[in-house]
């Protein structure tokens, strides 16, 4: 097995960025984007799924609505109240608690699923991050194995890539 290259493009215009990004993902390789401003166009470029945090709420806010129902109609039955012959555990008056704990645990579990899904916390700038890609240029980082290199880096600079370096991953 051959080792890991990276190769670091740099890009003056956010359209031969796009046009890269979309080269890169038919070409099915490992890349990385870099950008002085927010690109939404190249952002659903990267990401043309849809993110697992939506399963994290999910999961939190049924965990939430779950617990809220075991708590309250266990209390109820633990220490019982009969008044005025009413059942000892009611459905109607748990199911605002219910709600509330589910919207509190979905909330909680999509900071956490989000937290835990991005990769943070990132201490370190990350391989091929270079000063000038938040200041006025945008960079590509495309990692692969020492034979596909002369592949993609003909593919990169066929996107408009000005500067494109090479460093042992």
């Amino acid at each position: 097995m051959s080792p890991e290259v990276e190769l670091v493009g740099a890009f003056t215009n956010e359209e031969s960025l796009l046009g890269c990004v979309e080269r890169l993902r038919q070409a099915r390789a490992r890349f990385r984007v870099y950008s002085p401003i927010p690109m939404p166009h190249v952002n659903a470029a990267i990401y043309q799924r849809p993110s697992f945090v939506r399963w994290w709420v999910l999961l939190g806010g049924i965990t939430g609505a779950v617990s809220a129902f075991v708590l309250t109609i266990g209390t109820s039955l633990e220490w019982n109240l009969v008044a005025g012959g009413k059942p000892i555990a009611s459905l109607p008056p748990y199911i605002i608690i219910a709600f509330e704990m589910m919207v509190l645990f979905g909330g909680i579990s999509a900071v956490l699923g989000w937290i835990l899904l991005s990769n943070l916390p990132t201490f370190e700038p990350l391989s091929g991050y270079r000063s000038r890609f938040t200041a006025d240029e945008f960079g590509v980082v495309v990692r692969c194995a020492e034979d596909e290199t002369p592949r993609l880096e003909s593919m990169l600079r066929e996107a408009g890539a000005q500067d494109i370096s090479r460093e042992a991953a």
